[in-house]
């Protein structure tokens, strides 16, 4: 079990929750495929080199013109726009639960290809809540993305696109980006940022490294970050940071901003997340809601645990149950109220509507893995329940 922040008292986190909803959630994956219900697509392994990312053909060489002019142009091709259309929910001082259609754009860069996928990665809030997702690329064709997985904790999300959903335009103008090595990184060493900025398409700053391994806290959540005074800006994240070599070394993640402060962008070492990279682009993937009749039941209420609520009371994101049905496919697994579901089946939980859109892509009957935290004296501890889904 990973120990976690220090719990308040279940009384002051009612009071914080206000009105709880009264009724069970269930959801879906974030995947919007034409393929049978329940079908799912395996991707071949695939695996990142830090020498050179996965390619078919030699477009992933380091750029010959280190200039930033000349590592901007060989790197574009790597680079694209990612715009989220979703559903957020806020909750009123009454405890009432409203919803409306949102609207964000970030960055993406293409880290792998298979027999059938194009892989980017981003940062997993680029996407979080997503009901449909889009891709823009070089040569600004759009095609339909889907997640393949998602990891909060370090703000990482693999989505991919189906190579049939691309002309042979697009797959000549586009590559697979050369992966660098963020520890060869110092201090003082000029760097790249490439991003989709305010949306409004790719632009390029640069800059130097300011700091590496800086502690940074976003939404209750601490990383070791690369601070560069490259220019990051609102729409960049998920965007590369590259070195001179035209390598990616990091992905932009967050800005801090201050009006007294300025030049303190930070990305996310690409060495610290290989591995989860490569985990979430071998992932086995949802294609399709299963039938409403059919759908898997997990038997709980639950409240948005939120980034505010987590800072206040040191706890982890995700979604609190509030209750349990007896006899439940929840209770039977050993969940109880008070518990923080934070991952679905591998796939990070923030919120009661990413929970409701997972779990309409599963079978009741079907076992699955919850991960959650749960109160132990005074502390959060993180533990994983396999739970047979049930039905209402």
């Amino acid at each position: 079990m990973r120990q976690l922040k220090k719990a308040a008292k279940f009384t002051a986190v009612a009071v914080a929750f206000g009105v709880i909803a009264s009724t069970a959630y269930q959801g879906s994956n974030y995947l919007y495929s034409k393929t049978e219900a329940g079908a799912e697509s395996t991707a071949a392994q695939t695996t990142l080199n830090m020498a050179s990312a996965v390619s078919s053909t030699s477009d992933s060489e380091s750029a010959e013109d280190t200039s930033v002019a000349g590592i901007a142009q060989a790197a574009m091709p790597s680079l694209v726009a990612i715009t989220n259309k979703g559903v957020q929910e806020m909750q009123s001082m009454f405890g009432q639960t409203q919803a409306y259609e949102s609207e964000s754009s970030g960055s993406g860069i293409i880290i792998g290809k298979t027999d059938t996928e194009l892989l980017m990665v981003t940062n997993n809030h680029v996407v979080s809540g997503a009901r449909e997702l889009s891709v823009g690329f070089i040569d600004e064709s759009v095609a339909e993305a889907a997640i393949k997985g998602t990891d909060a904790d370090h703000d990482i999300a693999v989505i991919a696109v189906k190579l049939s959903d691309l002309s042979e335009d697009t797959l000549s103008a586009i590559k697979v980006i050369e992966l660098g090595k963020s520890s060869d990184l110092q201090v003082g060493e000029q760097v790249v940022a490439i991003g989709n900025a305010l949306g409004y398409g790719q632009s390029v700053t640069t800059g130097i490294v300011s700091a590496l391994n800086r502690d940074v806290t976003i939404e209750g959540v601490t990383n070791t970050l690369i601070q560069t005074d490259a220019a990051i800006n609102p729409g960049n994240s998920g965007g590369a940071l590259l070195n001179m070599s035209g390598q990616l070394v990091g992905i932009n993640s967050a800005k801090y901003s201050d009006t007294t402060v300025e030049g303190m962008g930070y990305a996310i070492p690409v060495d610290d997340v290989v591995e989860i990279i490569e985990n979430l682009m071998n992932r086995q993937v949802r294609t399709d809601k299963v039938a409403e009749t059919e759908q898997g039941y997990l038997g709980i209420t639950g409240q948005d645990v939120t980034a505010d609520v987590a800072s206040a009371y040191d706890m982890p994101k995700g979604v609190y149950i509030t209750s349990v049905e007896s006899g439940s496919a929840a209770e039977k697994a050993g969940l109880k109220k008070g518990d923080i579901i934070t991952r679905f089946d591998g796939t990070s939980v923030s919120t009661l509507s990413e929970l409701k859109e997972q779990l309409s892509y599963y079978k009741n009957g079907e076992q699955v893995s919850v991960t959650y935290s749960t109160s132990e004296s005074g502390q959060y501890t993180e533990q994983t329940a396999d739970v047979t889904l049930g039905t209402r």
